[in-house]
């Protein structure tokens, strides 16, 4: 989202994280803006069980835990380490500084907010409908559509089967087996293991 360099300038600092670590947990107090440097960070809910819902998948380049920033709420989710990663942060007062300040930056979170928000509406109502073939389907046309957690260049998807279960609320058994009827109907392609558009 920021240049890292314009983040150092302003006072940002790196911060090294191990895989299966959490940055932060849901209802905790936001203190920082986090920005993913290197490695991979999953965003989700946990509920009574255990059980995660998952939020987002946080790639090199991408802010996350943005909410509280602009609302003085809590954190809505946890955020978890996937992979040994860096994060730079920024302390919540000097980032609302640097927003006012650079309009085009604030334009630009503007923009992510809402694509977010867009997002959300997509997933809730493609869990509203039922269908397990039609709810993966679109899930996958739209991260191939929005390149997202799609590589541009093979399309392959880079999500696991539990990682779509965990963002469309589906068992992993029903996604495992969406994903094998819809490349029996020529939709998908599986090629050792891995799902491709």
């Amino acid at each position: 989202m920021i240049d890292v360099d314009t983040l150092l300038t302003w006072g940002g600092a790196f911060k090294k994280v191990s895989a299966g670590e959490m940055i932060f947990l849901e209802e905790s107090e936001c203190r920082f803006y986090h920005q993913l440097v290197s490695g991979k960070v999953r965003w989700v809910n946990i509920n009574d069980e255990g059980r995660e819902f998952l939020q987002g998948v946080i790639n090199p380049g991408e802010c996350f835990g943005e909410l509280p920033l602009f609302d003085d709420e809590r954190y809505a989710a946890t955020a978890i380490a996937d992979t040994d990663s860096m994060i730079i942060r920024l302390d919540k007062p000097t980032f609302l500084q640097l927003l006012k300040e650079n309009t085009a930056l604030h334009f630009a979170f503007s923009r992510l907010l809402a694509e977010r928000l867009r997002f959300k509406f997509f997933i809730i109502k493609e869990m509203a409908n039922h269908d397990p073939e039609h709810s993966i389907s679109m899930l996958l046309k739209y991260f191939k559509q929005n390149k997202k957690n799609v590589c541009t260049d093979c399309n392959r998807v880079n999500l696991t089967r539990q990682q779509i279960a965990d963002m469309t609320g589906m068992r992993v058994e029903t996604v495992i087996r969406t994903i094998k009827s819809l490349e029996e109907k020529g939709k998908l392609v599986i090629e050792k293991g891995k799902v491709y558009c």
